[in-house]
């Protein structure tokens, strides 16, 4: 069984999209569990029931509008279910940018039907499975008819309809991947799932919209959640012309060319193709070191970093962090000999034996000149370029940096009461602020000193 982790997911149900928390299966003491972000809470029974004004208690998934807003939370509440799991220390000092779910764990269950009237490709398939696969496990969970009734058969359940959907065979098959679509036999099968769906997934919906908290155990509210078809993603068009292109890299915006994303910077660019990433990132996951991205106004280059009772640590020695500028070299360093303070880690030697390319995952690649270039630029008058918000991913970086080089003067700089630690803190509660030309003046001192202090502990391996 996989190690005990704690995986950020969005779901979207009736045209808005919650972020919270599913911890996938793990053993304990010999037993299997697995949880989401939530809590037994106690809602009033139907005016129709005999007692209607005796509290049912009921299982909750806690959902909210940002994984900002998914952070604050996990910083200041041990009420739930997931603070005994044996990673959320670790989880409750992660910002928005760790907690941003990746394409994988988006789970758009009002799309569902027009998935299932496209044709039974790859990605049709794997969508749908992956999303009735999410539902199941949230109904597993959320599931407590028989915990205090004796008198209930062991298949009574709340989610009557969940496990009528489950037991299709054709709802079985989209497990097989697209190759049980095949033919005619694969035609029906799809044809099957579509009826299905058509049957079930009004009632299945219902079922769970009754166990899910869109006010984030009363931190926020309904109307703090954007349409989400409003805030689906802007397609970009390629034929831009070349005064719109001009004026994109006057502002320093990054685009991704095909197949490849970039991060710009004032110290360098590195490309790495996103599905070698994807194929990548089960491995790194699972021996507890992950692969990051550091640039800086020197350059950019590769290192690696885990957690020591939530203390970072990074690929370096002497509180010095060791970067390389390819994952080959990255890689053969680490099959070397020379010592470092990775060396103890348990899963060590996995790592000096593994082939698998340390590539970094978005998440875990921080721009500190990127960020120092927006400030210069909002200072001087580009009002509205950026947000609070994107202080998150460059200022947990240098914290985890610093924290490894012993550079106290950055948390300084990032204190509760600092400039810089406020509008950090902004944010966090108003992912929508925008940062203003004062904000970014005012800021822009203390994060150079930061860069500065951050960039004298990097050392460029060759």
């Amino acid at each position: 069984m996989a190690r005990p982790s704690i995986v950020p997911i969005a779901l979207t149900l009736d045209d808005r999209t919650g972020y919270t928390l599913w911890a996938p299966p793990w053993e304990e003491d010999g037993e299997e569990w697995q949880a989401f972000l939530g809590t037994t809470v106690g809602v009033r029974a139907d005016i129709n029931d005999d007692d209607p004004e005796n509290p049912v208690p009921t299982a909750v998934v806690h959902l909210f509008p940002s994984p900002a807003a998914l952070a604050a939370f996990c910083r200041s509440s041990t009420d739930h279910d997931l603070a005994d799991h044996p990673v959320w220390p670790v989880v409750a000092g992660l910002g928005a940018a760790d907690l941003t779910p990746d394409d994988d764990h988006r789970f758009d269950l009002d799309g569902v039907y027009d998935v299932a009237a496209e044709d039974p490709d790859r990605w049709a398939v794997e969508e749908l499975a992956a999303t009735i696969d999410i539902v199941s496990r949230l109904a597993e969970c959320l599931d407590t008819a028989d915990e205090d009734d004796d008198d209930l058969d062991e298949d009574d359940t709340e989610f009557e309809a969940v496990a009528e959907l489950v037991a299709k065979p054709e709802i079985g098959s989209l497990g097989l991947g697209a190759e049980a679509f095949v033919g005619r036999s694969g035609e029906d099968a799809w044809l099957g799932v579509g009826t299905a769906l058509d049957e079930l997934w009004e009632d299945v919906v219902e079922e769970l919209g009754e166990h899910l908290d869109w006010t984030g155990a009363a931190t926020v509210s309904v109307t703090d959640y954007p349409s989400a078809s409003a805030a689906a993603p802007i397609a970009v068009d390629d034929d831009l012309d070349d005064e719109d292109e001009d004026d994109d890299l006057e502002t320093g915006d990054a685009r991704d060319t095909a197949g490849v994303r970039t991060i710009a910077g004032g110290g360098g660019r590195l490309a790495h193709d996103p599905a070698a990433v994807a194929k990548a990132t089960g491995f790194w996951e699972g021996v507890g070191i992950l692969p990051v991205e550091v640039v800086v106004p020197e350059g950019a280059g590769l290192t690696l970093r885990c957690y020591v009772d939530d203390v970072a640590r990074f690929l370096g020695r002497d509180g010095e962090v060791f970067l390389f500028d390819t994952p080959a070299e990255l890689r053969r360093f680490c099959a070397g000999t020379e010592a470092h303070d990775l060396t103890e880690i348990a899963s060590w030697p996995e790592v000096a034996a593994t082939d698998t390319p340390p590539l970094p995952s978005e998440q875990d690649r921080y721009d500190l000149a990127g960020l120092s270039e927006v400030l210069g630029e909002v200072a001087d008058g580009a009002a509205g370029l950026v947000g609070h918000a994107s202080l998150a991913q460059p200022v947990e970086g240098a914290r985890d940096l610093a924290e490894y080089a012993s550079l106290p003067r950055v948390e300084e700089l990032l204190s509760p009461t600092a400039p810089l630690g406020r509008a950090v803190a902004i944010g966090e509660r108003q992912p929508d602020a925008v940062l203003r030309p004062e904000d970014a003046a005012a800021v822009r001192p203390a994060w150079d000193e930061i860069v500065t202090l951050v960039s004298g502990k990097l050392v460029f391996r060759h």
